[in-house]
């Protein structure tokens, strides 16, 4: 008979070094690509996701725009050679359901009243995967429209947390992912102190949800601060190349 793998050990330390609190180091580049209107590639762990934005632009067909704001059109894809086992490059039903729930988790910061008629489109690709990659993907998103310009109430930031060997910790990997008792993805929006998305995957307590929901906050909260600081590096100094 098996018995189960120890993902944490007695000192409170995971399979990767990291305490039940960090977070996986995170890499952000701006302005990855050279046709985009905003881009980022953004890195967390051993997660690469690319995020481009293009427009506002004319929508197409016409009959589709909204008269009063710009449709937000989100396509997540995991490239095929994104995971170990190598996937069909045809897109699949869960890759859909990721892009609704990143559009969703996007649409209450995003102006679209400001461009009526028009469309956002936001391709979300993920070039690496090792787990949590629908939260990487709306901060990924986050970073590449507010790279485009496109004006928005804040900027939205993700982290995954969960249960795992009974305890609660934060971001977690992929074999976390498969192997712990929950998964429970989260975006947030600290300058409106929203929950943007909230998603559940097995089985906590009440007290046990509310830990992890503090939790997930406050890491998304340093994933923010990180988000901002990419911002400002790089807006600084084009300000200062100009003078």
């Amino acid at each position: 008979m098996s018995t189960k793998r120890q993902l944490i050990n007695e000192q409170g330390i995971r399979t990767d070094g990291r305490g039940v609190d960090d977070l996986r180091p995170i890499k952000i580049t701006l302005g990855y690509l050279t046709h985009a209107n905003g881009s980022v590639l953004y890195e967390q762990g051993k997660n690469k996701i690319l995020a481009a934005v293009f427009g506002p632009s004319e929508v197409h067909p016409k009959h589709t725009e909204l008269p009063d704001r710009a449709i937000l059109r989100v396509r997540y894809r995991m490239a095929p050679f994104s995971t170990e086992e190598r996937k069909s490059p045809a897109p699949t039903r869960r890759e859909i359901e990721l892009s609704m729930v990143i559009r969703n988790a996007l649409e209450s910061v995003v102006l679209t009243e400001l461009f009526p008629r028009t469309v956002i489109d936001i391709f979300v690709e993920v070039l690496q995967a090792d787990a949590g990659t629908r939260v990487a993907g709306v901060t990924a998103a986050a970073l590449a429209l507010a790279d485009a310009g496109i004006p928005m109430r804040g900027i939205t930031a993700g982290c995954a947390v969960g249960k795992v060997d009974g305890k609660i910790v934060c971001d977690l990997n992929d074999i976390e992912d498969k192997e712990g008792e929950a998964d429970m993805p989260v975006a947030y929006i600290p300058t409106l102190n929203k929950i943007s998305l909230l998603q559940m995957d097995g089985l906590m307590t009440q007290e046990e949800f509310k830990q992890a929901l503090s939790k997930a906050i406050n890491s998304a909260m340093k994933v923010y601060q990180l988000q901002v600081n990419a911002l400002k590096t790089k807006y600084i100094k084009r300000e200062e190349v100009k003078k």
